[in-house]
């Protein structure tokens, strides 16, 4: 439960600072302590005054304030709170928190503190998607910092795009992921979902029906047990989780890098229905009916991102999961794919047509280890992630090895 928890909440400076208002109301209704810090430059947007009187609490917003020294130091406040908090986090504050600089409060807090931070990035789309940013955000994630948003929409200076604060109800969702106790807390895994898109040209690609249900339902159910998740999809039907660290991709190349980047992980599950193939030399221009007739496409194999991650020499997760999605012969095929890409686990379900189960909200899969094969009745898709989460977590805690067999 989160009720009594203490959050430090550190207030940057941009103009999604006023979102941090609301954000104290929600976490305070939901029984939370706020110890509110706000930098130099957040305060051109919010008041002191304002955000004490939500907080109902003290505003510290100087190094240097011997007052404030005195009555709590700054190691103090770093370490007196369950969760660290910040909102926003700027493209300034977190090249300071990734290359470690504390030249103020807020930087200063967050190079003491010893508790997990979670941080929701607001700021333009083209500071976003600038590469010093994502390396700064690569090496946050490296250091274990949560990551809460962005997301795509218009921002204040009217550009369209990723980059605006998430929402306050989503950091919420994101507070309490955090601060969960239970059998992941801790623990780092990856998720992979939805379909991949291979383009042929600007308007066309190749795809399959995944919606990305169950990839979400797994994410959410690993949440829930205090995991945190890196959840890379592709373009599903299905929102991904807010709680999860989300790294949006298009093709099967996209989600080898993003799945590279992403790691070490404790476990991995390979929930994505990945494209076997890409077309080579996709047009740059849309392609045109022509007398001469059918265009010729030529294809190339993608990357195998499941037996890449399996077979690696170093930073391989303890655990890697993989999913069978077949329409024939399934236990055979699964079995053999375990073997062929060297994971552990392997989760195979019948696609076929007439079981509605791509895109569909139930789902009927055999979990398929080293021990044995284990079929599962027909569930819903939230509650066949429940059991492979708790699964997962059984594994990585020692109940069971990770091909199932007792300890």
């Amino acid at each position: 439960m989160a009720s009594g928890r203490h959050i430090l909440l550190i207030i940057a400076g941009g103009i999604a600072a006023y979102k941090a208002l609301e954000l104290i109301r929600r976490l305070r209704e939901r029984g939370m302590h706020v110890t509110p810090v706000l930098t130099r430059a957040a305060q051109q947007f919010v008041t002191p005054l304002s955000v004490s009187a939500l907080a109902g609490r003290k505003v510290f917003t100087d190094l240097f304030d011997l007052t404030d020294e005195a009555e709590m130091g700054h190691i103090e406040l770093s370490r007196a709170a369950d969760l660290v908090v910040v909102v926003p986090a700027t493209a300034d504050l977190m090249a300071k928190m990734a290359q470690g600089q504390a030249d103020d409060l807020a930087s200063t807090l967050l190079m003491a503190t010893d508790k997990r931070v979670l941080i929701a990035p607001a700021m333009n789309v083209r500071m976003w998607q600038h590469p010093a940013l994502q390396r700064n955000l690569a090496l946050l994630n490296g250091d274990g910092i949560l990551t809460v948003g962005p997301d795509e929409g218009t921002m204040a200076c009217g550009e369209f795009g990723p980059g605006r604060m998430a929402e306050p109800a989503a950091i919420v969702a994101a507070v309490e992921g955090a601060l969960a106790e239970g059998p992941l807390s801790g623990r780092h895994v990856l998720v992979t979902s939805g379909p991949t898109h291979e383009p042929i040209d600007p308007v066309r690609y190749i795809a399959n029906r995944s919606s990305g249900a169950q990839g979400t339902a797994l994410a959410e159910a690993l949440l829930d047990l205090g995991a945190r998740v890196t959840f890379v999809t592709g373009p599903a039907q299905v929102p991904p989780p807010p709680r999860a660290e989300v790294v949006r991709v298009e093709t099967a190349r996209e989600m080898l890098a993003a799945v590279e980047a992403a790691l070490p992980a404790d476990a991995a599950v390979f929930a994505a229905a990945v494209a076997d193939w890409h077309v080579t030399g996709a047009a740059e221009q849309k392609i045109k009916k022509t007398a001469g007739g059918l265009p010729t496409l030529t294809f190339a194999e993608n990357p195998d991102i499941l037996a890449t991650v399996s077979q690696r020499t170093e930073g391989r997760p303890p655990l890697v999961v993989g999913f069978a999605a077949e329409t024939e012969n399934v236990v055979e095929h699964a079995t053999a794919k375990r073997l062929r890409k060297g994971c552990d686990w392997i989760v195979a379900n019948d696609v076929s047509p007439a079981t509605g189960i791509m895109g569909g909200a139930e789902n009927a899969v055999t979990l398929i280890r080293a021990a044995g094969v284990e079929e599962w009745p027909r569930l819903p898709k939230a509650e066949v992630a429940r059991r492979l989460a708790a699964r997962i977590a059984a594994a990585l805690n020692g109940e069971t090895d990770r091909d199932g067999a007792a300890d």
